[in-house]
């Protein structure tokens, strides 16, 4: 699924936002109006990303970073480390700074990777859009340096600029570039998608308390069993109740795995829509989850 944050044929449609973002183009020697060419950036940029996130340095950072953090601790624990304090805390502080110099390193790569070479003028790009009113269907997370919740600033925002105002008194400003045929309409939104986005969240307690209910249950028959309190048998009907819940919440997981799926499909054919020069507006914060995880 390859949807874009912006497509070219959005990009076009505006001469001033065109010319910005020539002139971005020319500075970093890319076409970012080239839809394909776009993708291919993005992909091979996010598995370099990956990839350095992945480095076993960074593994043996984080373990030496922990194992320096931990051994102070572990030493009145341990008598022979104990009688060799000094060396022991000398180990921990030379595990410290190795692990730390490691993460440092790995994380400088990984930002040279996420703000060097054409990825840095296509977040210029995605500014230029937003301030000419050009929507944005989707940003990734990864695209700005974000964590895969898509949370925080991130390391490497989208700039902001000034909004342009289009001239008073005039039409659609298009430019010599934009597409003379009729526009490629965006597919409306299904019921069902609707649904999803609505019902995204709702449910995932029914297992909990489900377990807590039979844990419940099989207490009071214990207590039952062993004490002079016959009524505590009465909490063996918490299992039925148990076993409601979680028959509830499984026809709600297939439910929502089924406007899942046609959330999904809904996606695809808005992803195809833009490939056929569609101006896609902002999908939903649902919508953006579900395009982010196609990638991961």
């Amino acid at each position: 699924m390859d949807l874009l944050p912006v497509n070219g044929a959005a990009l076009a449609a505006d001469a001033r936002a065109l010319a910005a973002v020539r002139a971005i183009s020319t500075r970093h020697g890319f076409d970012y109006t080239d839809d394909a060419a776009v993708t291919e950036l993005l992909t091979e940029r996010r598995q370099a990303l990956t990839a350095e996130q992945r480095r076993p340095a960074a593994t043996l950072g984080v373990l030496a970073l922990t194992a320096g953090l931990l051994l102070p601790c572990a030493v009145p624990t341990v008598p022979a480390l104990t009688d060799h304090l000094f060396s022991a805390l000398g180990a921990a502080g030379c595990l410290f700074v190795v692990g730390v110099a490691m993460v440092v390193h790995v994380r400088v790569r990984w930002k040279r990777a996420l703000t060097d070479g054409p990825l840095a003028g296509y977040r210029e790009v995605l500014g230029v859009a937003r301030a000419h009113g050009i929507p944005l269907t989707h940003v990734p997370a990864w695209l700005e340096g974000r964590s895969s919740t898509g949370g925080g600033k991130g390391a490497a925002p989208i700039p902001t600029y000034a909004a342009v105002e289009a001239p008073s008194g005039a039409g659609p400003f298009r430019g010599a570039d934009a597409p003379v045929t009729a526009p490629v309409a965006v597919p409306p939104k299904p019921e069902a998608v609707s649904a999803y986005e609505t019902m995204a969240d709702v449910g995932g307690w029914h297992d909990e308390t489900g377990c807590l209910l039979i844990l419940a249950g099989a207490c009071g028959a214990m207590w039952a069993a062993t004490s002079d309190e016959p009524g505590a048998y009465g909490a063996l009907l918490l299992v039925p109740l148990a076993v409601y819940i979680w028959l509830v919440g499984r026809r709600q997981g297939r439910e929502k795995e089924r406007l899942r799926e046609a959330a999904l499909a809904y996606v695809r054919e808005v992803a195809a829509a833009q490939a056929a020069g569609a101006k896609v507006p902002e999908l939903s914060p649902k919508l953006r989850e579900l395009a982010e995880t196609q990638h991961d």
